[in-house]
């Protein structure tokens, strides 16, 4: 399964589940990345940290660690 740290820039994914527990997971949630949602990998800094992704409509900044909690297809 692909996680969203492992996603190329430019593509777009869908969220298709969230690993980990607790309040990271809730805050991933919180965020807008929800299970079945739309993600848009608009770049990745030159050390993969932050990924720079568009979710709903907005954009957002999400560290290497959260990125790898996310399971896309």
């Amino acid at each position: 399964m692909k996680t969203l740290r492992e996603t190329a820039c430019g593509q777009t994914v869908k969220v298709s589940k969230l690993t980990g527990s607790g309040p990271v997971k809730r805050r991933i949630m919180d965020m807008g990345i929800t299970k079945g949602v739309e993600v848009f990998v608009r770049k990745v800094a030159p050390l993969g940290d932050p990924v720079e992704v568009t979710v709903r409509g907005y954009e957002l900044s999400i560290r290497k660690a959260d990125a790898e909690m996310i399971c896309v297809e």
